[in-house]
């Protein structure tokens, strides 16, 4: 279970990195034009997050126990994001489909890293013992 979890916090820096890249492309850089129709809290919500996506992945990585928290915070803060960019589509919004797909894989993805952390005790041993 420790390289499941080694595993997953590396793909958490690496996500994280990857959407901090992406998200301030789009919103401080040239990327807006070629974004289309992109709805500016969920690009804003994602980058920023992406800069907890890789504390949680250093977290997991040393297995500290606020990491777990972290990430599960980050799958329920994710899906709420997710609920009202449904609701901004259901209200007539624009939006790209690729957002839609995009929201879908963070989501199932924080809520993966947030389950095998929970399920695998991502702190580490207590040094005392009983």
């Amino acid at each position: 279970m420790k390289l499941a979890l080694r595993a997953v916090a590396l793909v958490a820096v690496l996500f994280g990195a990857a959407t901090i890249y992406a998200g301030g492309n789009v919103l401080l850089g040239s990327g807006a034009a070629g974004a289309g129709n992109y709805v500016p809290f969920v690009v804003w919500f994602n980058f920023l997050a992406g800069f907890a996506y890789v504390a949680a992945g250093i977290g997991l990585w040393r297995r500290r126990p606020w990491a777990t928290a972290l990430a599960a915070a980050l799958a329920a803060l994710t899906a709420l994001v997710f609920v009202a960019f449904g609701i901004h589509v259901a209200r007539g919004g624009a939006f790209e489909t690729r957002t839609v797909l995009a929201m879908t894989l963070r989501t199932g993805l924080w809520t993966a890293i947030a389950a095998l952390a929970w399920f695998s005790g991502s702190s580490p041993p207590s040094r005392r013992s009983c």
